[in-house]
């Protein structure tokens, strides 16, 4: 079957997880800069956040550009990752709130790593119905930045309970990795 009701109904979904954790951010009950100050820490959780959910977006329609079509697998290892994706308005409210608290921040971190291997089922199943020689899979490739990403979100969540620092630097770290753009797909769809 095609892809592009998948590819529509995930946009649907990211733009209304995006709309969601714009709602948490509240209105200062100041007038002058200093009423801003407490909203630091739930403004930093948001931007952490957007860009985070803007990197799956980006990678999420990457992927499913080298894909020719969908399966019901796919439909759901798709859900699957959606489902995480849209828990991450909630950690990140509490987050936002308790962000030198460890659960709350462990907690952010779980949803992160279970995003990634999330992301990482759905890759591995479009591969399989694609085929190991097909363009997605030679794009995927092992996926190193991928697999990196989990053991880091993971001593993330350990380290939450030593400095949520520790554990707020990792998950900025993976970030950082992610924005670099992965020319992957595009290298791969280009030959």
């Amino acid at each position: 079957m095609g892809k592009g009701r998948l590819e529509a109904f995930s946009d649907g979904v990211i733009a209304i997880i995006i709309t969601i954790m714009v709602l948490e951010l509240k209105v200062p009950h100041g007038a002058d800069l200093a009423a801003l100050r407490p909203l630091l820490p739930v403004f930093l959780s948001y931007l952490l956040s957007f860009v985070f959910v803007g990197i799956y977006w980006n990678n999420h329609h990457h992927m499913l550009h080298a894909a020719a079509k969908v399966n019901g697998a796919i439909l759901w290892a798709n859900l699957h990752l959606l489902f995480w994706l849209s828990l991450v308005p909630a950690v990140t409210a509490w987050m936002g709130e308790n962000h030198e608290t460890a659960i709350p921040v462990a907690l952010y971190g779980a949803v992160l790593l279970m995003a990634g291997c999330a992301y990482y089922i759905l890759a591995r199943v479009l591969i399989a119905h694609h085929g190991r020689d097909s363009a997605l899979s030679r794009a995927m490739g092992r996926d190193t930045k991928g697999q990196i990403s989990l053991v880091l979100y993971a001593s993330g969540i350990v380290l939450s309970f030593v400095d949520t620092r520790i554990a707020l630097t990792i998950y900025v770290i993976v970030e950082l990795i992610w924005l670099i753009p992965d020319r992957r797909i595009e290298k791969s769809l280009a030959e």
